[in-house]
Formats: structure tokens, C-alpha cells, sequence
């Protein structure tokens, strides 16, 4: 059966994520929180419904559970109840930067199994067709050569979510300085999901990215094939 002809599961799109998990909730922190509208704990409340409910449809319309999708999931739920409690924000800073650093460590304790998480991250089955890969590095006596750059890619791929969470931390720890279960306090966790985007994914990515291209190169490199022989179409 030909790669056209696999049905893989489908992708939610970029501004579908950006809007229900940072523009509505930013949105509603920011300009609801007030007294005369929803107040701060509804506005919470209802901000985070948003990318919870996103979450799960996405968890339904790809029909597998996604670690990641999972995790998300989690932490807005972590930070509604954190807020919702009133805890000290310095609960939320520290949920902020745990998540990514479990993540990172997970990415290098994996490193030494037979599934790397480095390969569900940056070169899973939607990407790269896994069984020609492998019948090649097989044939030519190269997988060992192979899963060595792979193990580079990993550490890598985890120094992004390492630095993550270092930015989680300082950026709740900057931004998170009024009385929780405020409304200053509300419009700082908005000010806190908008930021997240420039300070901290904006550099993860490009951690990421330079992780990806750096195992497109090794793939021609130690195959001596074309990379785009090895990748879906």
C-alpha cells in the first residue's frame, strides 16, 4: 500500500491553537474581569474554558491521546484551580516551570529506551516514513550510527524545554505581583498567557527547528540518500 494511502490522524492548525489557548483567554482576563462584567474568579473561569474545551476536541479529532495535548490540558486546569484557590502565586510560577522541565527530562531519560521521545516530537510518523528509514539504516549497517545523532538531537530538543521553563519562572514570577483572586491580578495572568507566546515559545521553537534540520542533515548524511525520499508527501 502506497504512503498516499495511509490514513494518518488529522492536524488541528496553528490559529486554531492560538486562538482558543491565547487570544480568547487573554481577551476575557484582560477586558472581563472587572466588577461590572464577569468579575475575577468567572472571568478565570470562563478564559480557561476556552483551551480546555479546545484540548479535548482536539484529543476527539485526532482519535489518539497525545501526551502533550494531555499535559496542556492539565495545566490550565492546575492554573484555574491554583487561581481559583487563591494561592500565592508562586504556586503558579512553579507549576509554570515544572511542566516544561518534566518534558525535557523525559526527552533525555528516554533517550536511552527503544521509543526516544525526541522521534514523537520532531520526526514522528506524520513526518517521516519510518519503516523505509529504518530498512535503510538496516541494510547499509547504520542504525547504530543513526540512533547517535538522534541521541544529539535530544539534547537539544530538551535544552528548549529546559529554557522553557526557566522563562515560565521568571515571566509569572515578574508579571504575578497583585493579590490573587483580584482583578489586577486576573489581568496579569492575561498579560502573563499573551507574553508567553513572544518570550517563551518564539525561542523554544527555534531550538526545536534547529533540532529538526540538524536530523534532515544526518539522514542524507549517514543514508547518503535525499532526505525528501525518507519524508511523506
Amino acid at each position: 500500500m502506497s504512503d498516499t494511502n495511509v490514513e494518518r490522524p488529522q492536524q488541528t492548525g496553528f490559529f486554531g491553537n492560538l486562538i482558543f489557548n491565547i487570544a480568547v483567554p487573554v481577551l476575557v482576563m484582560s477586558y472581563l474581569s472587572s466588577d461590572e462584567y464577569l468579575g475575577p474568579m468567572w472571568s478565570i473561569a470562563v478564559a480557561l474554558s476556552f483551551p480546555i474545551a479546545f484540548g479535548l476536541y482536539d484529543l476527539r479529532k485526532t482519535k489518539k491521546v497525545n501526551i502533550f495535548s494531555v499535559l496542556g490540558i492539565v495545566s490550565v486546569i492546575l492554573t484555574g484551580g491554583i487561581s481559583l484557590l487563591k494561592l500565592p502565586a508562586e504556586y503558579i510560577a512553579i507549576k509554570e516551570a515544572a511542566i516544561p522541565l518534566a518534558i525535557g527530562l523525559a526527552v533525555i531519560i528516554t533517550q536511552f529506551s527503544k521509543k526516544p521521545l525526541v522521534k514523537a516530537l520532531i520526526l514522528n510518523e506524520q513526518l517521516v516514513n519510518w519503516p523505509k528509514l529504518n530498512s535503510t539504516l538496516e541494510e547499509k549497517n547504520l542504525t547504530e550510527t543513526f540512533n547517535g545523532k538522534v541521541a544529539i538531537s535530544s539534547y537539544i530538543v530538551a535544552s528548549s524545554f529546559f529554557l522553557s521553563s526557566v522563562l515560565n519562572y521568571l515571566l509569572a514570577k515578574w508579571i504575578l505581583v497583585s493579590e490573587p483572586g483580584t482583578t489586577a491580578y486576573t489581568e496579569e495572568l492575561g498579560r502573563m498567557t499573551a507574553l508567553s507566546y513572544p518570550v517563551i515559545v518564539i525561542p523554544s521553537m527555534i531550538l526545536l527547528i534547529c533540532a529538526l534540520i540538524y536530523l534532515f542533515k544526518q539522514i542524507a548524511n549517514v543514508t547518503g540518500e535525499p532526505v525528501e525520499s525518507f519524508l511523506h508527501q
